[in-house]
């Protein structure tokens, strides 16, 4: 077994491995750019190497420092995590090389399964089924749109190194063929040095579901069930669970025997899993293979009871696998929400700044699991991934999971930045997820406008108004089992509310606390509290509510105030996000019709484009591309046409 092995990665990942590792009695070496200086990952490792500036092509993506720093410290070998530089050959290559062990599969492997062409052509002689496309790079926009419409609309352009998301678009139309062809390529060349774009048919309604694979140096292969993956917004997943709900055993059996051909096909080693896309009549079809852990693995370690990088490090380490396929169980159903740093009620734009408060919900073994890469005081830089924890429930069976998930996200408190726990946690009550029948197309079907605040379940505005008025309470009477009438007003409806003893005294609520805990009609429930000048705001079940709480005689005054109207800020383009402006489209004094390309910023590894909102004509460029912008930056400025 090794004594030593660096992680060449950062965040909820490196500290994941190194809790692996530990346990084994492995000493841990973590990398760090400077932006990550004093970073959880680092203060977890024993040692800690500083490989270059925040840029990830100039620190994370540095085989040249990553490597040197494994020689500085004498590590034998080598985890690279998810991302950066994980399913990348020609590093696994160098690390052999330098007589250093790569825990993952050999660089061969990974360089036959990493281009997305070429695997799709060595799935199909290994008699995995594949989906009908044009399995070489397009040459340009022109032929993008002319194969496209060949093949038939929806057609999916997908970078040939793409993955996590990035350089991969729907087109359902030869105007969207053409732009996403170029916005996939700007990707894929700046995430992965590659800007390779093919095409191939994309099914409507349709399942992600991905097969956990595990091979040994021995011609040992095993799959570890599958994961449900199709609940996802801009083709990043946001929900997985184990097992699918969707699948019948003859089509999971199919699918994990498939799976293992392709692995035996490449001599795979090590954790992989193989991704699929399942129709309605439950035909399935190779999507790709990714040679690296996944993000979700969690789920499948939920179920199995195997930890998935522990057996990585023993695979790497020369070891058998210790088990055969039957001796592989699938014990009760795991869920995982990934909690991203984006404000869902803004398009899901990506959110930076410091973790000004987080309190992540209690774990309990075998029901709830938080993997986290940050801390209170932590900064969500612009530089990486925007995520901030996965959430992991397990329970007896898929009903119980998704109660104990109801609860964890209600709990979950995080301030100073905003997160998609609200979004979460209403994906969590809505009917159709709960049910199991849901698509790739969830999402977008059901929060087209994207998620606003009635896009939540039905909320009990009486429950609301009882909650709001007990904070009330105890911040100004501070007399816990004193009685009181208060009138709520939320969205411009008065509620009156009788605030009983018995209810005052069923909770040991403080001010200053983000959880209110109590319980009604004998029921629990818990929501997070934020005093905002004189209004609360409450936090329930996907739910957010602005209450302000008045005595009655108060309440019959209110409608008298004038109201002061918002500035009109339509006349510019205000960035949405903290990011890098890559492109201005337009210039001054040009008409600009609704619909038309503006401006691109480039924020957390994506490009976003921003178009007109309506006609008009560029009256002033106000910000150039290299800048970087904040929050509601103007950029440009019009005229009204």
């Amino acid at each position: 077994m090794f004594k030593k092995i660096l992680i060449a990665n950062r965040g909820e990942i490196a500290c994941r491995i190194m809790r692996s590792a530990t346990r084994l009695g492995i000493k841990t070496v973590a990398v760090h750019s400077e932006a990550d200086r004093n970073a959880r990952h680092v203060e977890m490792a024993d040692e800690a190497v500083l490989i270059g500036p925040a840029p990830s092509r100039e620190s994370y993506l540095s085989m040249d420092r990553i490597i040197a720093a494994c020689k500085a410290t004498g590590a034998e070998a080598v985890h690279p995590g998810y991302g950066f530089l994980s399913e990348n050959a020609a590093f696994a290559r160098r690390v052999e090389g330098e007589h250093v062990v790569f825990i993952g599969p050999k660089h061969d492997a990974i360089a036959a399964m990493g281009d997305k062409i070429a695997s799709k052509k060595l799935a199909a002689g290994a008699g995995v089924n594949t989906i009908p496309g044009v399995n070489e790079p397009i040459a340009d926009v022109s032929a993008a749109a002319r194969i496209a419409a060949a093949i038939g609309y929806p057609v999916m352009i997908k970078a040939s190194a793409g993955g996590g998301g990035m350089g991969l678009r729907v087109a359902h139309n030869d105007t969207e063929a053409r732009e996403f062809f170029t916005a996939c390529q700007n990707e894929a060349r700046n995430a992965f040095g590659d800007e390779r774009v093919f095409i191939e048919r994309y099914l409507e309604n349709s399942r992600h579901i991905e097969i956990q694979v595990l091979g040994d140096a021995h011609g040992n292969l095993v799959y570890l069930w599958e994961r449900e993956c199709s609940i996802q917004r801009r083709h990043q997943k946001l929900v997985e669970e184990a097992p699918s709900p969707f699948l019948d055993e003859a089509t999971r059996r199919a699918m994990g025997e498939q799976a293992i051909a392709l692995a035996r096909a490449v001599g795979y080693q090590s954790a992989g899993t193989v991704e699929f896309v399942v129709g309605r009549d439950q035909s399935f079809y190779f999507l790709e293979m990714n040679t690296r852990l996944q993000v979700e693995h969690t789920v499948t370690e939920m179920i199995t009871g195997l930890d998935l990088v522990e057996l990585m490090i023993r695979v790497a380490a020369g070891e058998k696998l210790p088990l055969r396929q039957q001796d592989i169980r699938r014990d009760g159903w795991a869920i995982e929400c990934r909690i991203n740093a984006e404000d869902p009620f803004r398009g899901f734009l990506p959110s930076t700044g410091r973790l000004v408060h987080l309190r992540a919900p209690a774990t309990r073994d075998g029901e709830v699991r938080v993997d986290t890469g940050v801390a209170e005081g932590d900064e969500v830089s612009v530089h990486y991934d925007s995520m901030i924890a996965k959430l992991i429930a397990h329970g007896h069976d898929r009903g119980e999971a998704i109660a104990r998930m109801r609860t964890a996200l209600d709990t979950f408190v995080i301030r100073g930045v905003a997160s998609n726990v609200p979004f979460q946690a209403a994906l969590m009550q809505h009917p159709q997820f709960a049910s199991g029948d849901y698509s790739t197309d969830f999402v977008a079907q059901h929060f087209p406008q994207g998620f606003r605040a009635e896009d939540a379940a039905p909320r009990d505005a009486l429950l609301f108004a009882r909650m709001a008025a007990l904070v009330h309470h105890r911040r100004t009477v501070r007399r816990s089992a004193a009685a009181a009438d208060y009138v709520v007003v939320m969205d411009g409806i008065h509620h009156d509310v009788c605030l009983t003893e018995e209810i005052s005294a069923r909770t040991s609520w403080v001010p200053g606390q983000p959880l209110l805990v109590t319980t009604i009609s004998g029921s629990p429930v818990c929501m997070q509290v934020d005093v905002i000048d004189r209004r609360y705001q409450l936090s329930h079940g996907g739910t957010r509510v602005d209450a302000l709480v008045l005595e009655p005689r108060a309440a019959g005054l209110i409608e008298l105030m004038p109201h002061k109207a918002p500035p009109d800020l339509s006349g510019f383009l205000l960035a949405p996000m903290p990011g890098l402006l890559t492109e201005v489209a337009v210039k001054a004094g040009q008409q600009v019709k609704a619909g038309d390309r503006l401006a691109v910023i480039e924020a957390m590894k994506m490009e976003n484009v921003l178009t007109a909102r309506q006609d008009g004509e560029v009256a002033e460029q106000l910000a150039t591309p290299g800048d970087s912008l904040s929050v509601d930056q103007p950029i440009l400025s019009f005229r009204k046409a």
